[in-house]
């Protein structure tokens, strides 16, 4: 079974949000390897540009990826999967026989060129915007419930 991973730029400074996100990560353990790599938001950016801020970004995500991982930006312009489709996706993941599915969440700004030309693709979680950090507890959350529909259980329709 691959691994997965959720890439994130800076931290969750809400500990609301910081305990529910560590409830979903333990869950998920249940079914799945999973792991959330945090990137540290960058410093002294007053002086960097969006584009530079967002290069600097990009690089930062794609040394944390190999050429063999699977590469989905969580991305407003991305398809959008109800939770259905979105476990459907996994498990065709999953079949395929690779070893590393990562999920990406940009900074402010989005994602550099170099990533979107490194991605395998792009997911949307909604039309309406998020907070960065919000989005984290989002998708765990999906990602759980995606492995709650494939193992048929009931937590999807609670």
């Amino acid at each position: 079974m691959p691994v997965f991973k959720l890439i994130a730029i800076g931290k969750t400074d809400n500990k609301n949000l910081q305990t529910l996100i560590e409830d979903y990560k333990k869950r998920l353990g249940h079914y799945i390897r999973f792991e959330l790599e945090i990137i540290p938001d960058l410093k002294k950016v007053k002086h960097l540009s969006e584009a530079q801020q967002k290069d600097k970004e990009g690089e930062l995500i794609l040394a944390k990826t190999q050429n063999s991982d699977i590469l989905v930006l969580l991305d407003e312009n991305g398809k959008q999967l109800d939770s259905i489709a979105f476990s459907n996706y996994l498990q065709k993941h999953m079949n395929s026989g690779i070893k590393t599915l990562i999920f990406v969440i940009g900074g402010p700004y989005g994602f550099s060129d170099a990533v979107y030309k490194r991605a395998n693709g792009k997911l949307g979680l909604s039309q309406m915007t998020f907070s960065h950090q919000m989005v984290r507890l989002f998708f765990i959350e999906q990602l759980y419930r995606g492995f709650t529909i494939l193992k048929n259980e009931p937590y999807h329709h609670r």
